[in-house]
């Protein structure tokens, strides 16, 4: 059984609506996908009709910002219930805060290059969470770069020179609010060097006293070494690895079914969180 825990859809920063994005799994031979687009669930209804017409097994999710010792940490949060009020509240929030981010940035940008906050909102899908990589968009349609991978490795970096922050949970706060929830919260690509400071060893300690239930082990931005720290990390504190690609569709090189789950954490992901798995 092949099981892909990590996908975004047009509901977020991915480039194909969440139907298509279930289809595309299917076809690149997958047995199950996660729909995890950022800080939202708009994209679930979609995909789950779109599961139950083709076939595809389907964990729905979230990619949640928080922020650990001032540093950008997202969670992955799987089969919370959808309605839960403190959660959806503070999704609002942080999608709120976002846009916000969003049109400071471009403000900065447009006074150097040719983009506007227009050229970002032709970027953004009805009702998705807008964000950095739609000001990417903005930037390769108007010639400045020749993808969002470049657009991130410098304009839009965190240490670049247009960055602005924005407001995120804490992450012990953010796996309160999804265990509340419940959902099951795994930690996304937490040795991502590129994307700024690992988090040290202690961090993991704490967050599983809060109620961390797993790690993104296997991941393109984790090399081998990170893969085997993570690794030690998560049996040390009896945490579930997960593997995935973080899949964007044509927004980032990464594929489909590149890294994956063990379908024994997927049945214990199953059973610990509160929305059902879709299985046709």
């Amino acid at each position: 059984m092949r099981v892909d825990l990590h996908t975004h859809s047009s509901a977020s920063d991915g480039t194909q609506p969440p139907e298509v994005l279930v289809a595309a799994a299917r076809d690149a031979g997958l047995d199950v996908v996660a729909l995890t687009d950022h800080d939202t669930t708009a994209g679930w209804a979609a995909a789950r009709a779109a599961a139950l017409a083709l076939g595809t097994t389907l964990v729905l999710g979230t990619e949640m910002s928080t922020r650990y010792d001032h540093r950008s940490v997202h969670l992955l949060c799987y089969l919370q219930d959808p309605g839960d009020a403190a959660l959806v509240a503070e999704l609002e929030t942080i999608r709120t805060a976002r846009l916000g981010r969003a049109r400071e940035m471009v403000d900065k940008i447009a006074a150097d290059l040719p983009i506007t906050w227009d050229d970002v909102q032709a970027q953004v899908e009805d009702g998705a969470s807008v964000g950095r990589p739609h000001i990417a968009d903005a930037l390769v349609a108007a010639g400045v770069v020749p993808d969002r991978s470049a657009a991130f490795a410098d304009l839009l970096h965190g240490r670049g020179p247009y960055y602005v922050p924005h407001y995120a949970p804490s992450t012990d706060h953010a796996i309160a609010l999804v265990l509340a929830a419940g959902g099951v919260p795994v930690l996304a690509h937490p040795g991502a060097a590129d994307r700024g400071r690992v988090l040290a060893d202690a961090a993991f300690d704490e967050l599983a006293a809060a109620g961390l239930v797993g790690i993104e082990v296997h991941h393109r931005d984790h090399d081998a070494a990170q893969v085997r720290r993570l690794g030690a990390i998560a049996e040390r504190l009896g945490l579930l690895v997960t593997g995935s690609s973080d899949y964007h569709g044509e927004g980032k090189p990464n594929l489909l079914g590149e890294n994956l789950t063990d379908p024994a954490v997927l049945a214990q992901i199953a059973e610990r969180g509160t929305t059902e798995v879709v299985r046709p």
